[in-house]
């Protein structure tokens, strides 16, 4: 039998319901994507102090649309993950000023890979606001809450790889993306290029073989590090790759379907 419930009690019952419903819609809104300075962009592409072969590669890359959907802006602190040469950084550390900085990271091996590139590119004290980082990831220092962004291009998948010389055994996925999310300010955002993989797979194999992971997979990396799926981008998309190929094959070079996720920092 149903009992008469007095007014009062139905009065707060409804506010609490409006109260859990209001709560829920504000935390099912989406944060509005970030937003780059355009005309930062358009100097740091165009600047006459650039390399001359960074600007043949500008159009293959895309990268003034990757740049724009991390919302890159003057005063910004963001770290480039596994920079290697630093191509990436260059652009940033243009587009972010004197008033920003850019750490260009990386561990003992790619920086030993990249070394001639990366001597070319800092020589002479070029790129005044770029920190050069070379750490392994288990020594990765980082102030906490110091960054606003961060920027993985074809890089993310090396955490998983595992060459039979060992120089990457210490690139724990999890723990990168722990500290990642430590240094990032609250609202911060994280984009990620990379090769796409077939679904499945030992991704360490996957990355050994083919230099490639499935995009699924660093999804659930990041979501399990705390952080929230903020967009994608297709920019970089190509249907004629079939992800079977290592990304170095000439039939594909230069040309392998990639995608572009970004992932954000919960405020609260």
């Amino acid at each position: 039998m149903i009992k008469h419930v007095p007014q009062r009690y139905v009065t707060r019952l409804f506010t609490a319901a409006v109260v859990a419903t209001l709560c829920a819609g504000t935390v099912a809104v989406a944060a509005a994507p970030p937003k780059a300075d355009v005309a930062a962009l358009d100097a740091a592409f165009a600047s006459r102090d650039r390399l001359p072969a960074d600007r043949d590669q500008d159009t293959r890359r895309h990268s003034r649309e990757v740049l724009e959907f991390l919302g890159v802006r003057p005063g910004m602190r963001v770290i480039d993950v596994f920079a290697a040469g630093g191509y990436n950084a260059e652009l940033l550390a243009r587009a972010v000023g004197a008033k920003g900085q850019v750490i260009a990271y990386n561990n003992p091996a790619y920086a030993k890979f990249a070394e001639k590139g990366i001597a070319e590119r800092y020589a002479a004290g070029r790129l005044g606001n770029v920190r050069q980082l070379t750490a392994e990831v288990d020594e990765l220092q980082l102030p906490a809450a110091s960054l606003d962004a961060g920027l993985f291009v074809m890089s993310y998948h090396d955490a998983y790889w595992r060459p039979k010389d060992g120089s990457f055994d210490r690139t724990k996925p999890d723990a990168l993306l722990s500290k990642l999310y430590a240094a990032l300010k609250p609202g911060g955002v994280v984009v990620v290029q990379d090769h796409v993989a077939a679904a499945g797979g030992d991704p360490a194999q996957v990355a050994d073989k083919l230099h490639r992971i499935d995009p699924a997979l660093v999804r659930r990396d990041f979501e399990r590090a705390g952080f929230l799926f903020d967009g994608s981008s297709e920019v970089l998309k190509h249907p004629g790759d079939d992800h079977t190929k290592l990304v170095f094959d000439e039939a594909i070079r230069g040309k392998t379907d990639q995608f572009v996720y970004r992932f954000r920092k919960p405020v609260s």
